[in-house]
This record gives C-alpha cells, structure tokens and sequence, in this order.
C-alpha cells in the first residue's frame, strides 16, 4: 500500500479569477482520498493585473521586457496563495506533509522550452512552514515534452477508482482556458493532448465587449445568432494551420480578431459555435466525462453534443466534483514528485521517456 500522505494541491488556471485548493491523501500510487474543495476569489484588481500582464507577454522576450511587473506581480500572488495555505491550517484537522504549487501562467512556448508560471516555491515554503513542490513543467520541456498537461495520471487514478461506475474507454475532457483530453483504455493505459480552444476565447470577447468576465451559462451566446460566413471561414483557417499544433497549447495561440464587428450576443455565439467544432473533431467515438469550468457553459456541452456521437456526461455525476481536479491534481502530482514518481509520458506530453517533476522546497 505505501505510506499515505496529506497534500494541499494549489490551482489558479486560465480564467484567471483565484485559486482552487484540494486537500489530498494517497501514496502517490493507487489509493487515494479527498479532504477538503475550496475556492478562493482573486479581488477585481489583482485579476485585472494579471490579465494585463499576461495579455502582454507573447514571447520568451516580453517576460524581460516586463520583468519588473511579472516579479512585482509573482510576489503578490505568493501572497495570496499562503494566505491561502495558512486559512485553511488553522481551520482544518489535516496534517499538511507537502504543498503542490502550480501558480499562474503567464506564458507557455514549449518549443523554447519555457513555461512562466508566477509563484515564489521558496517564499510559499518559508510563509507557510511548510515543504512546497512546484514548477511542475520544466523538466518534462527539457526532456523534449511540451510540458502539458500535467493530469492525465490523475484521471488514470479516478477512473481507476470509478470502475463500478464507469465502463472504460472513456475520454476525460477538461475545458478550461485550454481544452484537453486524456483517452484512458480498457488497460487503463492512457494518452493525452491539447485539443483547442476551452473557455479562452468565450472569456476574451466578453470582457472586451461587456462589463461581464465569463458568459454565464452561455446565455449570452444562446441569445446571438452565429454569423456563418465568418465561422466557416474562421474553420478552414484554423484546420490549415492546424498542423503546426503541439500536444501543449497556450491561450496566444488563439485569438478573437475574427469576430471584430459583431454585436456581443452575436460574437459570442460564434465564437462558441467555432469553440465547440474545434473540440468536436476531436473527440473520439468514447463516453465523455467533462470537468473544468466549461462544463458550466451549457450553450457549448450542447453544441458539442450536436455534433458527436457519444454521450457526454458531467464528471459531477459520478460523485465527483469537476471543478477541483486540477488542485486535486496538483497535490497528487505533488506526492508523486516527493516520492519520486514519473508525472509525465510519452503519451501523455511527448516526453522521451518517464518523467518526474516539480521542484522540492523546504524553506523553513
């Protein structure tokens, strides 16, 4: 069995408005346990903050350019996250043995083998007393791995443990600000990648063109109507270049210029409807289990349902909470780089070989 360990697994994805925190037991291998989902809200200010930073960062270049802010930016979002951390101590039963610190991407070239997330390892360590594993990506980029995604070994773990509940094989879909999918056989043996665009987009026209942050529901998509000229020709684009695609995506490989002109209602229809074609195509013909922000935007499940085969169900329907996996994630992935343990494959990010990440910290 191995001896269990307590981790608290720290996310703040693409959507960028604050930070997931999974309380998890497991011996890094086959067993495993859930302690504590929570969510803590980023202010307005500090959002807006990173999303300015990161809307001005598309090269390696960008992040010396801006490397006062993006450091000013790192140390108050390290803040936030042991405010974080020692919240949840004090009020939890829980043990705390390790820390797995994703932090906030700002950039990802993983053909310069660079992924920026802002998050100070040391200083988490020396305000929380406690050993923090982070910087999760870099040596899978340096071992010719695209760096993500980092959770299909996690996904292996549910769905080992849902046996009676599920019949393999599934496709677990993550829609975040970047979609991806990990495809996990009758052997449990499973394979990953990026497929598109998740939320980013969506998120990108409204707030460009409302006051709002997300589209709730999709009813603002619901109410527009898709203008098809553009979204056919969008389409081919896209399918063109599509080639030149790595396993790993980042939200800069995308953008909303397309849709320049159209009402909010309308742009956002389209927008969804282009969203949820690029996801389609790759979805095979497996049951689907999605989880991650976007599973909340009904307007896109529904337009994805449309267009396949297969049914997809929320991952909630199986007892499991689909808006904390990657901060479950993430303390799992955690357990396994103390321990050693590969956290990345071939499969799974293109890596050469096995690979264990996640730098160990002790500051204290």
């Amino acid at each position: 069995m191995g001896k269990i360990y307590t981790a608290l697994g720290l996310m703040s994805g693409t959507s960028m408005d604050g930070v997931d925190a999974s309380i998890i037991e497991s011996n890094g291998t086959n067993e495993y346990s859930i302690k504590l989902d929570q969510y803590f809200e980023y202010g307005d200010k500090t959002r807006k903050k990173l999303i300015n930073i990161r809307d001005k960062i598309y090269s390696a270049n960008d992040l010396k350019v801006y490397s006062k802010g993006v450091r000013a930016l790192e140390r108050e979002i390290t803040l936030f996250h042991a405010n974080v951390v020692n919240e949840i101590i004090s009020k939890s039963k829980e043990r705390i043995d390790l820390l797995g610190f994703h932090g906030q991407t700002i950039f990802h070239d993983p053909n310069k083998k660079i992924s920026k997330q802002l998050g100070d390892g040391n200083l988490l360590s020396k305000l929380t007393k406690k050993q923090v594993v982070y910087n999760f990506r870099q040596k899978d980029l340096e071992n010719g791995g695209q760096g993500a995604p980092l959770a299909p070994i996690y996904h292996k773990l549910i769905a080992k443990n849902l046996k009676k509940n599920i019949k393999l094989p599934i496709i677990i879909l993550n829609i975040g600000g970047i979609a991806n999918i990990t495809l996990i056989n009758k052997n449990y043996k499973i394979m990953s990648m990026d497929i598109g665009p998740g939320n980013c987009l969506i998120d990108k026209w409204i707030r460009n063109n409302s006051e709002k942050n997300f589209d709730k529901n999709g009813d603002i998509a619901k109410s527009g109507k898709i203008d098809k000229f553009i979204l056919d020709q969008t389409i081919d684009n896209f399918y063109y270049n599509e080639s030149n695609q790595n396993k790993s995506l980042d939200i800069n490989d995308f953008d909303i210029f397309f849709a320049k002109g159209l009402s909010l209602e309308d742009g956002a229809a389209t927008i969804t409807e282009l969203t949820a074609n690029i996801l389609s195509k790759k979805l095979l013909d497996k049951d689907i289990y999605i989880c991650g922000g976007g599973r909340k935007n009904k307007f896109l499940i529904d337009s994805i349902q449309k267009k396949i085969k297969k049914k997809i169900f929320l991952i909630d329907s199986v007892g499991i909470d689909g808006s904390f996996i990657e901060s479950q994630a993430f303390g799992y992935l955690a357990i396994r780089s103390y321990l050693g343990l590969p956290i990345s494959f071939p499969e799974t990010t293109g890596c050469n070989k096995p690979c264990n990440g996640g730098v160990i910290i002790k500051n204290f």
